[in-house]
């Protein structure tokens, strides 16, 4: 299954809520064995992620696979042991 790739371009001022809703994206598409990867995320996101101890499974490409050709991409995760105890989504 390929990853989803959100764009997250538009979020100007990325917050605690941010991180929980890509959070709670992550664990839905692993629960359904996939996986999403964040794309053109802000700085202060990427730092937000990290700073959040969110950095082992979310994932944030700095480019994506495009017409057949794969790019470069750092990726970045979160621990998905802090949403083990999430109810449901």
């Amino acid at each position: 299954m390929e990853p989803i790739v959100i764009d997250v371009s538009l979020i100007a001022a990325p917050d605690e809520p941010t991180l929980d809703t890509l959070a709670r994206l992550q664990l839905t598409a692993r629960r359904l064995g996939g996986t999403i990867r964040i794309r053109n995320a802000c700085p202060r996101l990427v730092d937000l992620i990290d700073i959040a101890g969110l950095a082992d499974v979310l994932v944030v490409c700095e480019s994506v696979q495009v017409d057949g050709e794969v790019e470069e991409r750092e990726e970045i995760g979160i621990d998905e042991e802090v949403l083990r105890d999430d109810g449901a989504v």
